[in-house]
């Protein structure tokens, strides 16, 4: 059973940086990976960015590469996006998502591979 809590967010001007964080409340002793995907309004709910439960391989969309980083903290059982030279386009709601079961390595992106979300958080970007 995981319970994620998504504090942050919030309004940032076009180049700006932002960082969200996701606290897992975890009660299983599987690895689990973790991941961000983000929703605008009227569009589907797209991939960012996922990390593997060893921390060392992670997966980014291409819309995101080069601008976000995904970390994580397995003491804190908190993961973190590090959002740098943000667009209006990166306007969504941001949720985040952990997939149990995945190994040490293994990094999901797909929506299906994730059992559990956050309730998502709000990123605007303001030209």
């Amino acid at each position: 059973q995981v319970a994620l809590v998504e504090p942050g967010g919030g309004l940032v001007q076009a180049g700006g940086s932002l960082r969200l964080s996701c606290a897992a409340s975890i009660r299983t002793r599987s690895s689990y990976a973790m991941g961000w995907f983000r929703q605008a309004p009227g569009k589907e709910r797209e991939f960012v960015a996922a990390i593997s439960w060893s921390g060392d391989r992670t997966k980014y969309g291409d819309s995101v590469r080069g601008r976000f980083t995904i970390s994580r903290d397995n003491a804190k059982n908190t993961v973190y996006l590090q959002m740098n030279s943000l667009k209006p386009e990166d306007t969504a709601v941001y949720y985040c998502a952990a997939a149990t079961d995945t190994g040490y390595y293994y990094v999901p992106f797909s929506r299906r591979e994730y059992a559990y979300w956050g309730q998502g958080t709000q990123v605007t970007v303001s030209s």
